[in-house]
């Protein structure tokens, strides 16, 4: 499965027939975005899955990633102490 790196893993996603997953790789973003999630049916503990038929939401996505960066960046830093 494809995944991107920042100090660690950050994200996974892959596509299917008819949905798009993304797997933000931690409980804490997953909780922190409940609220916007909640609209995707097939939501479930550490997938997202978007319907292939609709345009993904870019700005939710965006948000999710940026929040993955921070909590790298922040683990990142507490080792280094």
């Amino acid at each position: 499965m494809p995944a991107f790196k920042h100090q660690g893993p950050l994200v996974y996603y892959a596509a299917f027939k008819d949905h798009c997953s993304f797997f933000p790789a931690s409980t804490t973003v997953m909780r922190r975005f409940a609220t916007e999630l909640k609209r995707y049916d097939n939501t479930s503990k550490g997938t997202i899955r978007f319907p292939a038929d609709k345009p993904l939401p870019a700005a939710l996505v965006t948000r999710m990633v940026k929040a993955r960066v921070a909590e790298n960046e922040a683990r990142q830093a507490s080792r280094k102490r």
